[in-house]
């Protein structure tokens, strides 16, 4: 029943792949309707075109701008300062987030596939990212404003996660940084978790250090022989001989 936005940065056009839609454009796009209401929609950031339209709102180059990308400018700002790179493309989660339709959020929930553990908490930490690049000014003012979003009370950084040694390492560094730089830590998700073969009485058991190693033994033995004796019982009575 509610409104949501999922944002990608990576250029992998996972969320068209996971609905089976085209790819996305640099737009917001509906892709699905839930059954009880509610609508999920979907947008690929692309950061010249992020670039782009931040230049067409706060310096209003508008042509100038696309004359800028013919001759690479914007693909060379993009990789010559990767601090600003991440502030455009948070950025224009921040502005879906807060954007207001008829007096409240357009959106209830906007989620981000953000990259991988390893680098999120400088992605997100945008604010450190450009003050060697940016003191004052839009660049400077629009990272300080990221920076109260992903720190807000209603943010969460989700972390998702295999069980292996060294997903699940790289999880726990990740959350030390992100408890370091002051970024809200939400869940950790465990990706292809298969269920337990033990009933939950028998990991209470082995946890608590109840089950005996010969008591096992005896009652595997026990189960094996009962086994066997049923298994002869009724090969004698069908009067096979073996």
């Amino acid at each position: 029943g509610k409104k949501v936005l999922l944002c990608e940065v990576e250029g992998r056009q996972g969320i068209a792949q996971l609905f089976d839609v085209p790819p996305l454009p640099y737009e917001e796009r509906r892709i699905a309707v839930g059954l009880g209401g509610g609508e999920v929609y979907a947008l690929a950031i692309d950061p010249e075109a992020a670039l782009l339209e931040y230049l067409a709102m706060y310096y209003r180059l508008g042509r100038a701008g696309k004359a800028l990308d013919k001759f690479g400018i914007i693909d060379f700002a993009t990789t010559i300062a990767p601090g600003v790179r991440d502030v455009l493309l948070t950025g224009k989660v921040y502005e879906a987030a807060r954007r207001r339709t008829g007096g409240r959020f357009t959106y209830d929930a906007v989620i981000m596939d953000a990259p991988p553990t390893g680098r999120i908490t400088r992605f997100l930490n945008v604010n450190s990212e450009v003050a060697g690049l940016a003191k004052v000014g839009p660049i400077r003012r629009q990272a300080d404003s990221i920076m109260e979003m992903m720190r807000a009370p209603e943010t969460r950084v989700h972390l998702v996660t295999v069980l292996e040694e060294m997903p699940v390492q790289e999880t726990i560094d990740g959350i030390a940084e992100l408890t370091s730089e002051r970024l809200p830590v939400g869940h950790v998700i465990l990706n292809l978790v298969r269920p337990s073969v033990l009933s939950e009485a028998s990991q209470d058991a082995l946890t608590s250090g109840a089950l005996e190693p010969a008591a096992i033994a005896s009652a595997l033995a026990g189960v094996g022989l009962q086994r066997d004796l049923d298994a002869a019982e009724a090969l004698i009575a069908g009067g096979e001989a073996h």
